[in-house]
């Protein structure tokens, strides 16, 4: 069997288009012999560069000689034109032998800028195992260099005569696989896989936005649970986009302002966004009123203001999606039904193990209801942790099911302070052990703006909320103050600095969830912590008190 580098690929149930460059990793590990090594990019990747390795190349095979062989893999369907084969993305066209050739070149270059001059076997190879090539004699490619579907089982075949066993070692040979383990990188880079966790992840959890679209009955009232991760943002941005294009007056209303304000960036040009007390105040205000915000219990009136304003038609919508429905109150449900045109369609998304405020569920009598347990956004081992420590008082937590891709992300708990130290003295060792984690973080190839430092508590009583750096680290953090445009300002910085109840429905590479403290692990305590720890995708790091971290340590 051959050696394949990295050799941890398995670990990732990969999906879409990398699954078919799994079937060709594994077919050449088995068709391979021990001393041939195949360096690919299946588990980790460059956005821009898909799943390939170097170049356009998905995998780089070497020979015992030291002749290097780069396999360019285009699976689906190419065009053959005048000019060569050719490859259709989207609304361009790649030409596939212009391509296979820079890519030849510029290894051969960069072999000799880091070796020195000398003989280096660099030769490539085209494999299409999806299409069968026609006409080879304008393919651009040399016929003996292409294995098109016709012959996919023969690719070790065709590798191994391009490769042969036997032939004499290059002068080089013993520097290739350390110039390869260089020029590739292979530690895995993190901040390339930053954004294909994205991409693999925004497909993964869409499907609940292709089905959840295609179920059909009057009056329409679907109530959705889903999980963090599930897609829910994707269900409701869907959902909207169906209702303008088929010229639909759609109203989106969430309860946090920061989602509210992430979701008006993504939304379709036309609908409605707010969260419920901007909502209230448009409407109050449309009714010549203006709402007193200095007043003690502002937003309680608001809202008994609002439930209290006839709502004219041109406060109707056909479509209304409730967000976070988890954390609304019974009567706002009421208030908001008026803003429903007959026959109007109401989607109501929640999650309850995001309900951070201890609410009662809405009761919705007579509505379909549908479930979505499982997690798309959380590498796997992530989600094991919040089963188990989650899980102990949240039935609901250990329900949960994984759709990740990714595992073995390393959840990593570090404590500060302990039983005996004074308050201040305690604020000030989160401090420290919160830069620690930043640096940690750092080192694992996270870039700064992939890293979201999350306290466990509100602003208000956060010990780093008004901070301005963290070490070395500009703090990225809300001012608690809107512009003209009603967008939120920010102190400009380099690390973003929020808390778990801003930064609800979002979510970050890496995680640092900060300021953990409780003398038990009640439901409360459980829910922040399954808020903080899913908004990762990649990776989480706690900063946890001591007699926190002993309890989510605790098997």
């Amino acid at each position: 069997m051959a050696r394949l580098i990295p050799d941890d690929w398995k670990s990732l149930a990969a999906t879409g288009a990398a699954e078919r460059e799994r079937e060709t990793l594994a077919a050449l590990e088995h068709a391979l012999p021990d001393d041939y090594t195949v360096y690919h990019g299946v588990h980790w990747t460059r956005a821009e560069q898909g799943f390939s390795v170097f170049g356009e190349a998905a995998f780089v095979v070497v020979s015992p000689a030291g002749r290097i062989l780069l396999i360019e893999q285009k699976a689906g369907f190419l065009r053959e034109t005048p000019k060569g084969l050719v490859k259709v993305y989207l609304q361009t066209e790649r030409n596939v032998p212009i391509q296979l050739a820079r890519t030849q070149e510029t290894l051969h270059r960069r072999l000799t800028a880091a070796l020195g001059a000398g003989v280096y076997g660099v030769d490539a190879l085209l494999y299409c195992p999806d299409y069968a090539v026609r006409q080879a004699a304008i393919a651009g490619v040399p016929a003996e260099r292409i294995v098109d579907a016709a012959r996919k089982a023969q690719l070790a075949q065709v590798i191994l005569q391009l490769l042969p066993a036997d032939e004499p070692r290059f002068a080089n040979a013993p520097k290739i696989h350390h110039f390869l383990a260089d020029e590739l990188a292979l530690a895995p880079d993190t901040s390339a896989l930053v954004g294909q966790a994205g991409t693999l992840v925004t497909r993964l959890s869409g499907g609940l936005a292709a089905w959840a679209r295609q179920l059909e009955f009057t009056p329409f009232r679907l109530r959705v649970t889903g999980t963090a991760g599930s897609g829910k943002t994707q269900l409701a941005v869907q959902a909207m986009r169906d209702a303008v294009a088929a010229g639909r007056r759609v109203l989106y209303v969430c309860f946090n302002r920061p989602l509210a304000d992430y979701i008006a960036r993504i939304a379709p040009p036309g609908a409605k966004i707010a969260n419920y007390h901007q909502l209230c105040d448009w409407v109050v205000r449309d009714s010549g009123h203006t709402p007193d915000f200095q007043a003690p219990d502002a937003f309680e009136r608001l809202a008994a203001r609002f439930a209290d304003t006839p709502v004219p038609e041109r406060w109707r919508f056909d479509v209304l999606i409730v967000d976070e429905g988890q954390d609304f109150h019974p009567s706002w449900a009421v208030a908001l039904e008026r803003l429903l045109a007959p026959d109007g369609a109401w989607w109501w998304l929640e999650d309850p193990l995001q309900n951070l405020y201890m609410r009662e569920p809405v009761a919705l009598p007579g509505w379909v209801t549908l479930k979505a347990l499982t997690n798309y956004r959380s590498p796997r081992d992530l989600l094991d942790f919040v089963r188990d420590v989650v899980g102990r008082v949240e039935p609901l937590a250990a329900e949960l099911r994984s759709g990740s891709p990714f595992d073995g992300s390393d959840l990593a708990v570090s404590a500060y302070g302990d039983a005996d130290t004074p308050p201040a003295a305690l604020a000030d060792a989160c401090i420290d052990a919160t830069k620690r984690a930043i640096t940690h973080a750092l080192s694992l190839g996270f870039r700064k703006q992939d890293i979201a430092v999350l306290s466990y508590r509100g602003r208000e009583s956060s010990a780093l909320a008004a901070l301005d750096q963290l070490g070395p680290h500009r703090v990225k953090r809300f001012t608690g103050k809107y512009d003209l445009f009603g967008n939120p300002e920010y102190v400009d910085g380099d690390v973003l600095l929020d808390s778990i109840y801003r930064f609800k429905g979002q979510s970050a590479p890496c995680v640092i969830l900060t300021e953990i403290d409780f003398d038990t692990l009640d439901a409360r305590a459980a829910r922040k912590l399954f808020v903080g720890a899913t908004r990762a995708t990649m990776k989480l790091l706690l900063v946890a008190s001591s007699r926190a971290a002993g309890q989510l340590t605790a098997a």
